[in-house]
């Protein structure tokens, strides 16, 4: 595995459940709380799956893991859920949409030398 790879990797685990809205959420929401994320790549280079903890509050998803990434994400009031995530040349974006306790989307990332994309499923935890 390249060095672009594992960043290449997490940057796509993480766009599984974060997404973007036109207004900053202002209230608690129904999608807030802890969530496990699986992430399948179809297609590219990167590794086949990835389970990730994150949790949204006031309708906006965290990753409270040790990785230097930046995230922009939210969960829109009817559920759906769009995301960038990006860590210097190497990016991904995930789209989807969650209901009350399970979740799912597609997903993909870009980095300098390759791409990669596939699928997530979210479960409340």
């Amino acid at each position: 595995m390249t060095p672009a790879r594992p960043l290449l990797s997490l940057l796509a685990g993480l766009a599984l459940a974060y997404t973007l809205a036109p207004e900053p959420a202002a209230a608690r929401t129904n999608y807030d709380g802890n969530w496990s994320v699986l992430i399948v790549t179809n297609s590219g280079p990167c590794d086949r799956a990835y389970r990730y903890g994150l949790s949204i509050r006031n309708g906006r998803v965290s990753y409270e893991g040790s990785a230097a990434v930046n995230v922009e994400g939210r969960v829109a009031p009817n559920g759906a859920v769009r995301v960038r995530v990006w860590a210097g040349s190497q990016s991904a974006s995930g789209a989807g949409r969650l209901s009350n306790n399970y979740g799912s989307g597609m997903w993909q990332g870009a980095g300098s030398a390759s791409s990669c994309a596939g699928s997530w499923t979210a479960e409340r935890r």
